[in-house]
């Protein structure tokens, strides 16, 4: 057996997972016909343009939640609780980064996407993917937690987390996470903001059409919600929405 300090790169994990602890979730999960995606990403493709399924996911549920103001919402304390809900959309989006040699879990924040385009939540990914997290500005942040002593970073990671007017910006108003590049058919994930949307991979499956089994490829979606916010028919409707706009993207 060895024991360790726990590792500085991860810190900002394990302070968010002390953040979310009042959390309520409740999760749902539906299946996506993706064909009208596989296609468009086909014609980007063609076009000499990248499309990946998260900037979909991100564009599609950005629309519906312009539509639902309380599931764009956030909530602070437990005996005398507040609920904020915002003009603005903004999505936190996860990423698989290596942090000062270590494998971690980063983020960023795509911000105003009540007008953003597809391409603009796209040029926003790769840009996000580009960076270096070791000395890029957007990640600068959490490279300041590593350097505090323990206490104090909690504190400050606290303190900023906890701010209802500052959550667009640090937390985004949704969440999106992503593990369909790996053979992950879906998954349930709580990212700090009263929506999250856990996105699998794209496989082709038997559907029925008009009567008809024919294949296609499905997507498994899932949405967790926070109880305290939102309750489950809302939250039902925004994870159909999501999933209609999905299925009728154009080519």
């Amino acid at each position: 057996m060895s024991v360790r300090p726990f590792p500085t790169q991860r810190r900002h994990t394990l302070f968010f997972l002390d953040q979310i602890r009042d959390f309520a979730p409740v999760h749902l999960d539906t299946e996506v016909d993706a064909s009208a995606i596989v296609a468009a990403r086909a014609k980007a493709r063609e076009d000499g343009r990248r499309r990946s399924v998260v900037a979909y996911v991100v564009h599609a549920a950005a629309g519906v939640l312009r539509k639902h103001p309380e599931a764009n919402g956030a909530i602070q304390g437990r005996l005398d609780p507040t609920v904020a809900t915002y003009d603005t959309v903004s999505a936190k989006v996860t990423l698989d980064r290596t942090l000062d040699g270590r494998r971690v879990v980063l983020a960023t924040v795509i911000p105003g996407l009540e007008d953003a385009t597809l391409d603009t939540v796209q040029d926003h990914l790769e840009r996000a993917l580009a960076d270096d997290p070791d000395t890029a500005e957007r990640f600068a942040p959490i490279r300041a937690l590593r350097a505090l002593p323990w206490q104090e970073a909690l504190d400050r990671f606290r303190a900023a987390a906890g701010l209802l007017e500052r959550r667009p910006e640090i937390t985004g108003t949704f969440s999106v996470t992503s593990l369909g590049h790996r053979a992950v058919d879906g998954f349930h994930s709580v990212g700090g903001t009263t929506v999250t949307l856990g996105v699998g991979r794209i496989v082709e499956r038997p559907v029925v059409r008009d009567g008809a089994i024919v294949v296609a490829p499905v997507l498994r979606l899932s949405l967790t919600f926070d109880h305290r916010v939102i309750d489950g028919a809302e939250a039902a409707d925004v994870l159909t929405e999501i999933k209609d706009a999905l299925e009728a993207y154009p080519v």
